[in-house]
């Protein structure tokens, strides 16, 4: 599968991982996603540090990684994953642990088992990387979840190509005009508009400016809990 790069070049980081080979602990997170699985990501993931987290505006943002100049530790001629950055690796002030990963200003990904073990050996626990920024590729229309309650209404966006990263939402009810929609943290975006008994309508741009809009994605009777799907994507 050919991958395009959003930028050419090429940057320094370090990867670690998280979790055992069953990818449980890398469910929900600090994007705002759930099931992982479910939605689409499966363990292609990766929680990046603060200096690559961009406070969440980075959910849903693909990067090709490789492991980089290291003999010891990286698998010969593995090539390089693609994961989705879904989760947050914090930093960590402990004074016994100064050197910490995650830290800033370092730059780092804290992969999933499965990942991790695809381009460098289990014991490594710490590698040297190269990465960059390149267009994800989603089956499927981008996906809407619903949730909230009669008084204000949030929507997690998942599942979107292209760039990836969502930077600003419209919703827009039946009897409404276009709402801006405020990020409350990762991918979730929250409106106070009561929009209950309206088909409801989005408008997504994402970080390089693409924008879409996706007519009528929630029909009149739509229920919280419940996934609506764009019907297209990026």
């Amino acid at each position: 599968m050919a991958v395009s790069a959003i930028d050419s070049g090429w940057y320094d980081a370090h990867a670690t991982f998280y979790g055992d080979m069953s990818g449980a602990e890398t469910m929900q997170g600090a994007c705002g996603y759930g099931d992982i699985f479910k939605q689409g990501y499966g363990l292609a993931t990766a929680a990046p540090s603060t200096a690559l987290f961009n406070d969440g505006l980075s959910c849903g943002a693909c990067f090709e990684i490789y492991c980089n100049n290291n003999p010891q530790w990286c698998i010969p001629k593995a090539g390089s994953i693609i994961i989705t950055a879904t989760n947050f690796c914090p930093p960590n002030y402990t004074p016994y642990k100064p050197d910490a990963r995650c830290n800033p200003p370092l730059k780092h990904f804290d992969l999933s088992m499965l990942m991790f073990t695809k381009i460098a050996y289990y014991k490594a626990g710490i590698i040297p990387v190269r990465y960059r920024r390149v267009l994800c590729s989603k089956q499927g229309g981008v996906k809407f979840e619903i949730k909230g309650n009669p008084s204000w209404t949030l929507v997690l966006i998942y599942n979107v190509g292209a760039a990836g990263d969502v930077n600003t939402v419209k919703i827009k009810g039946s009897n409404t005009q276009w709402i801006a929609m405020t990020r409350i943290g990762g991918q979730n975006w929250r409106t106070g508009i009561v929009l209950i008994g309206q088909n409801l309508s989005f408008q997504v741009t994402l970080s390089d400016g693409a924008t879409l809009e996706f007519d009528n994605v929630a029909p009149t009777r739509w229920q919280f809990g419940q996934t609506y799907d764009g019907r297209k994507n990026f």
